[in-house]
């Protein structure tokens, strides 16, 4: 039984794929093991946002050959579509596989003999047509469900479409399907997670569902506690998505909505599909049926031609939203864009300082948001996070708390009461062991 470990980088949606192709290599009879139990087989997923999520790749392809000198290294994901002739160049990499094949690489790999020469398997992406079905299982407390795969937009920064080919889902009934298996895992939590999440319903090219359709058949019909949404565009975020979630009992008071850049020019230079104006309505809507509820942003600088005047525009408009935090990017050039091409690039100096700017910027928000929160009632799912004897969870309103490790918590809902914030930025609860929900 040859032994086989897992690495991923980037989002929720590589970490569901990454579960689901270990579950692939099990059935086949391989056992899975941790990166450090010297297997015989590698598999990095790979992330492609940023310059530095291709750096990584190398460095944990130099990590898996220390641990094991002799074994079979694989690489998939985002980079591997995009420069699959780049990564062959790197030592130790025996395969490459794109979008289109990565759910394939037992069958096309098996046996992982080591080759003379890397092997590349990486098909043009209008090949990647297929949607599929992917969610993460034992990795982590929540799960990560996907239900939507590529995208159709052509922001000027994202190579995302590049990587993934065009957006595409499974039916509602399938995704439905999938939600009821995980139920039956023990799971508390499913996150939904997909690169445009709210352009769900596209099938062979064509509209077919709606993302409203599909939530609302989760909660009907999939018996675990809680949803959550991962991330949502502002132009994808209905009126009639916000007041289903208000009144949902098991979608949380959670969204996560990109807004990129807070100045018209900047915005219409990067081809987004809103203005500021839209997106501070969405806010507002959300804040009048959810007051406790967490909104997280991200945004990104340094994009080129950001003036200091475009940067200002961007921050006053954060700080004056009713946000809860921010995820902040600093722009980073991605080969066959078209961002990459324009003139105006903006000192890299310039680029940290306004990330640095807006980093300050998200740890006041979020410890307002917490501020704003002590004393109130609360449920958590404790998480199997342990840190100096601390276990650490999240809130329904992604708030994230911390209490003396108890084992027996691990993956359980337990009411609270939110009391205050400690040292390392969480908040402390009042503890009832007696109020257990499961």
């Amino acid at each position: 039984m040859k032994k086989v470990a897992f690495y991923t980088l980037g989002c929720k949606l590589n970490f569901s794929e990454t579960s689901t192709i270990a579950r692939m290599f099990e059935k086949k009879g391989y056992e899975k093991v941790d990166f450090v139990d010297q297997p015989d087989i590698f598999i990095i997923n790979t992330c492609s946002v940023t310059e530095n999520a291709d750096k990584k790749c190398s460095k944990v392809v130099r990590e898996a050959r220390k641990i094991s000198p002799e074994a079979y290294v694989a690489i998939i994901g985002c980079y591997a579509q995009l420069k699959p002739q780049e990564i062959v160049e790197i030592p130790g990499v025996d395969a490459v596989l794109g979008a289109a094949e990565k759910f394939r690489l037992v069958d096309l790999l098996d046996g992982f003999v080591r080759p003379e020469t890397p092997k590349v398997l990486a098909s043009e992406i209008k090949e990647a047509k297929t949607f599929h079905n992917a969610w993460s299982l034992n990795d982590r407390t929540r799960t990560f469900l996907k239900v939507q795969d590529g995208c159709d937009y052509s922001c000027t920064f994202c190579t995302i479409p590049l990587a993934r080919g065009g957006s595409r889902s499974d039916t509602i009934a399938n995704i439905v399907g999938s939600g009821r298996k995980i139920a039956t895992k023990g799971v508390k939590e499913i996150v939904l997670t997909g690169v445009n999440t709210g352009d769900f319903g596209i099938r062979n090219g064509k509209r077919e569902d709606r993302f409203i359709d599909l939530i609302r058949a989760l909660d009907e019909n999939v018996p675990v506690e809680r949803f959550r949404i991962s991330s949502i565009e502002p132009n994808l975020l209905s009126d009639e998505i916000i007041e289903f979630v208000a009144h949902s009992n098991r979608f949380v008071p959670h969204f996560h909505i990109p807004l990129q850049s807070g100045s018209n020019r900047i915005l219409k230079s990067m081809r987004r599909r809103y203005m500021p104006e839209l997106y501070s309505s969405r806010v507002k809507k959300i804040r009048e049926l959810m007051p406790e509820c967490c909104i997280g942003v991200d945004v990104i600088v340094g994009y080129p031609g950001e003036t200091d005047e475009d940067f200002v525009e961007t921050y006053q408009f954060l700080n004056e939203l009713e946000i809860s935090y921010l995820h902040v990017f600093t722009y980073s050039e991605r080969a066959n864009t078209a961002a990459a091409e324009m003139d105006e690039t903006i000192p890299m100096k310039i680029r940290h300082e306004r990330s640095r700017m807006l980093r300050s910027l998200s740890e006041k928000k979020r410890r307002r948001f917490y501020e704003d929160h002590i004393g109130a009632h609360a449920t958590v799912l404790w998480e199997n996070d342990i840190e100096d004897n601390r276990m650490h969870g999240f809130t329904e309103n992604y708030i994230r708390v911390s209490a003396t490790y108890d084992p027996v918590r691990i993956n359980d809902l337990q009411h609270v009461i939110l009391t205050g914030i400690n040292e390392n930025g969480y908040v402390e609860v009042l503890e009832n062991e007696e109020e257990l929900i499961h």
